[in-house]
């Protein structure tokens, strides 16, 4: 596909899922999500409780991106959406952020990612650490604006499992994409310049997700696109206002 299309042309290109079986059997739980485990990353140990999920292979492509600059936060008011363990916090600490919002709608993960930030972050005077449970945005101040959000949804478009947590975590679908773009769009959360780094894979409706985007008039292009060679193709979006915008607090 031509990586550079946008709008209608993007949609047309994008992939559609996969057969529903082969879905369901790529995104099968782990049995010890009740326990407590650990995960290592960039020479850090993250402690994992029961119920809070060990970032996969997806979520390394935006670790990556935030921690060596690809995904520039430093000196830039972040949210990590779907924060999770705090990886995505930790990074951008160390990278130099001004804000860090770490929100999550599951209270453990929320604590979880704090306890890491203090740990392998620290106070730091030039950037603001901001924990937040929230559903989406809910609970955002409204005077916030981001230059900088990622997200790695639950936007597997199959059910897997009928545990919440596992629901919560992989399958919640692209519906819950529709409120994200609806609340960054009507509570204006996004700065002029602001950016979203979107990442889904085709065991996801890529294109409902897209078409949501545009919808709300926002302007998604493919960032990075990586192939696993075994059916699954993951896109990471970058997403900013489709015209330029004035004003906004900076």
């Amino acid at each position: 596909m031509d990586l550079t299309t946008t709008a209608s042309a993007l949609l047309e290109q994008l992939p559609p899922p996969l057969p529903a079986d082969r879905i369901i059997a790529l995104n099968q739980p782990k049995a010890d999500l009740h326990t407590t485990r650990s995960h290592e990353w960039n020479g850090w140990t993250f402690d994992v409780p029961p119920g809070v999920f060990v970032p996969g292979w997806t979520s390394r492509l935006i670790h990556e991106r935030l921690l060596d600059g690809r995904i520039e936060t430093r000196g830039r008011r972040y949210a990590a959406m779907g924060v999770g363990l705090g990886v995505e916090a930790v990074a951008a600490g160390l990278r130099g952020a001004t804000e860090i919002h770490a929100i999550d709608v599951h209270p453990p993960s929320v604590a979880a990612a704090t306890r890491h930030y203090r740990r392998l972050v620290g106070e730091r005077p030039d950037t603001a650490f901001h924990p937040l449970v929230s559903d989406v945005f809910d609970a955002l101040p409204d005077e916030v604006r981001l230059d900088v959000v990622t997200f790695n949804p639950p936007a597997v478009s199959q059910t897997v499992s009928d545990d919440p947590d596992v629901v919560r975590n992989v399958c919640v679908g692209a519906p819950l994409l529709a409120k994200f773009f609806a609340q960054i769009v009507e509570r204006d959360l996004l700065a002029p310049d602001g950016e979203i780094y979107l990442i889904a894979s085709n065991t996801a409706d890529l294109r409902a997700i897209v078409r949501h985007a545009l919808d709300h008039g926002l302007s998604p292009r493919v960032d990075h696109l990586h192939d696993w060679r075994d059916g699954v193709l993951t896109f990471l979006f970058r997403i900013t206002h489709d015209t330029p915008r004035t004003g906004g607090q900076r």
